[in-house]
């Protein structure tokens, strides 16, 4: 039992399907709990819980990932750089959530920024990270939009990137694969 808890706590191919389905079981209590709200902060709001528990749920898998090697002795690579990077994607993520909950406070710069931390911490991390940092990019846009159509077409893309890197997650997760296998950098 303890073995196949730490697979799959160690397992990367697992981490995202689940931190999507955590993110939107969120954003639907959360939109269930603002009904009354003005529509372009709760659209705004909805949109920033997503990807912020998303990339947040993924940071917490990976520190408790590299916590989990590293007790186990089987961790490869450096563990001030491993930690950091949960650390710099950890933080950002939940004050964004956080944020994100309070939309009457919203003022837009603090969301914006949390977004642009976020988006170039994964663009840093590499360019396979671009399609988490997607649906960011769609959300600044959102924040800075002046157009109801914009807005509209801005919030169709986003549901269309995060169905799509939904269901390749799943792709992933069904394929057994590494991260690296999966993606042809093995």
């Amino acid at each position: 039992m303890r073995a196949r808890l730490v697979a799959l706590i160690v397992d990367e191919g697992k981490w995202l399907p689940l931190s999507m389905g955590l993110a939107a079981l969120a954003v639907l209590a959360f939109l269930w709990r603002t009904r009354e709200r003005e529509r372009r902060r709760r659209t705004l709001s909805a949109m920033s819980l997503f990807f912020a528990a998303t990339i947040g749920t993924m940071a917490f898998g990976h520190l408790l990932a590299v916590s989990t090697k590293l007790a186990l002795g089987t961790l490869e690579g450096s563990v001030a750089f491993l930690y950091a990077i949960g650390v710099a994607l950890a933080v950002p993520a939940w004050w964004l959530l956080s944020h994100s909950l309070r939309p009457a406070e919203d003022s837009g710069r603090r969301g914006l920024v949390l977004h642009v931390w976020l988006i170039l911490t994964l663009l840093a991390l590499g360019v396979h990270n671009l399609p988490l940092a997607l649906p960011g990019l769609l959300n600044c846009s959102y924040y800075l939009h002046t157009r109801r159509a914009v807005g509209f077409a801005l919030v169709g893309a986003s549901v269309l990137v995060n169905s799509a890197l939904f269901v390749g997650s799943l792709a992933f997760l069904a394929s057994g694969q590494s991260f690296e296998e999966f993606s042809g950098m093995r």
